[in-house]
Formats: C-alpha cells, sequence, structure tokens
C-alpha cells in the first residue's frame, strides 16, 4: 500500500472508531420523514418518472433494461480518458447524451440539469440498497490514489472567513445544530436531494458548493477538478454503506 492508501486508511479508522457510520437520513425531522416515505407527495419521484421516461426513449437502446445497471451508481466516481479526468455519475449520463441525437439537453451546467438529474435519480432509485463501491482501476491506481489524496487534504482544509474544514463539521460536531440543520457525517449515500430551500432536486456536486457558500470560501467552478476530487473522497469514505437515494433535505 502506498503513501494515499496508509493516509487514507488512517482517516477512516479513526471516523469509524469515533462513531458508526451513518446516512444522513437519520437526521431528517418526522415530518421530513414521512413525506420522504409517500410516494404520492414526495417530490423525487417527478425526476424518477422522468428519468425512466428519457431512459427509454434515449438509453434503453443501447444500455438495455436499466436494471442491469443496478451497481452504476454505487461505483462513481470514475477516472476517464486514460487517467486525465475524474467523472461523477452526472458526467458520464452527459457525456452520452452528447453522442446520442435523440437527447435534446442544451444546458451546459450538468450536475444542475434536469434531464441528467432525472436520469442519475432514476439510476440512483434502481441501485438503491446497493453498497457504495468506489474503487482504483488497477491500471490506473497512481493516478485514481493522487485524486484520492488531494480529495482527502480538501476535506481536512480549512477555507473561507469562516476558517472551517469539512472534517471540522462532519467529523467533529454530529448531531450539533448549524443553521436550524443537525450536522450529519457527510456521507454521500442519499444524492440526488430534493432540498427543499432549492425547491428543486441537486447533486452532490450542488450541495458541496453550497458547503463552500457557507464557509464563505470562493466557489470552485462547476465541474472543477477540487470538486470531483472531493466527492471521490467522501464516496470512497462511505464504501461499504448502501445507497439509500434519492432523498429529502430541509
Amino acid at each position: 500500500m502506498n503513501v494515499y492508501g496508509i493516509a487514507l486508511v488512517a482517516v477512516l479508522a479513526t471516523a469509524s472508531a469515533a462513531e458508526p457510520r451513518t446516512s444522513g437520513n437519520v437526521y431528517l425531522s418526522p415530518q421530513l420523514k414521512t413525506l420522504q416515505n409517500d410516494p404520492d407527495k414526495n417530490p423525487v419521484t417527478l425526476w424518477q418518472s422522468r428519468g425512466q421516461n428519457l431512459w427509454q426513449a434515449q438509453c434503453q437502446s443501447c444500455h438495455g433494461n436499466m436494471e442491469k445497471l443496478k451497481t452504476s451508481a454505487a461505483s462513481f466516481p470514475r477516472l476517464a480518458q486514460g487517467g486525465k479526468t475524474l467523472h461523477n455519475l452526472e458526467d458520464q449520463i452527459a457525456l452520452c447524451q452528447q453522442r446520442n441525437p435523440s437527447a435534446t439537453s442544451t444546458s451546459t451546467a450538468v450536475n444542475d440539469n434536469d434531464d441528467v438529474l432525472a436520469l442519475s435519480a432514476a439510476l440512483h432509485q434502481v441501485g438503491k440498497g446497493e453498497p457504495i463501491n468506489v474503487a482504483a482501476p488497477p491500471a490506473q491506481e497512481t493516478a485514481w490514489q493522487a485524486r484520492l489524496a488531494s480529495g482527502q487534504q480538501i476535506y481536512q482544509t480549512r477555507m473561507g472567513r469562516i476558517n472551517l474544514a469539512c472534517m471540522h463539521c462532519h467529523d467533529q460536531k454530529v448531531g450539533a445544530q448549524m443553521r436550524a440543520d443537525t450536522i450529519s457525517q457527510g456521507h454521500p449515500t442519499g444524492f440526488p436531494i430534493y432540498r427543499m430551500s432549492w425547491q428543486t432536486l441537486g447533486s452532490t456536486e450542488r450541495r458541496l458548493r453550497a458547503c463552500y457558500s457557507g464557509v464563505q470560501a470562493p466557489l470552485p467552478a462547476p465541474g472543477s477538478s477540487d470538486l470531483r476530487d472531493l466527492e471521490l473522497f467522501i464516496k470512497v469514505r462511505a464504501n461499504g454503506m448502501p445507497l439509500d437515494g434519492p432523498s429529502i433535505r430541509r
């Protein structure tokens, strides 16, 4: 195991020793839990239905039944282009749409595009219960470990006028209140999420950028390497936990 792997093992061992890992759904209010469990009222079902229709119209001819990709959402982010770039699931969906003449999406904001989010929601729903399994491709382990180490460094680095790192909230203040929210452990098992304050569905990228804003730090550009590296780290940090999204947040 190289130095990156050793450092990550140390971080995960410390986190697991502190308390068992839990989903963000644990911290929902009773009202939001009731809404989330009611398919007739849960707004996420609108995106799921849209995603299922888009799959049949645009994706099924190449990929077959969506059930064949049951483990797909749990395995992203992945390296692409020979290890030069890191793609999350929404990036991959957008790339597929660009190659598909029947796709109608025109937005350049990939992770906030409704068609992309709808397909992501449908794939996450199909993969619900699958354990997160984000791992290095054997032929690209060096590049993957470098990206993982970058994400770990971002997670542990203080930033913004509030001068906090991700770890100060999601490792050290779990269960505390911040701006009427209960701080979770920060495991991305429930994405994409319908956030009541957004009144729409959002990706992991959108939530990470909101955290940058929350500590009054400069916002990384959508699709930036910092956001992808940080998403890789928190996904690996949640390896083995079951997907339980799409879900609702306050």
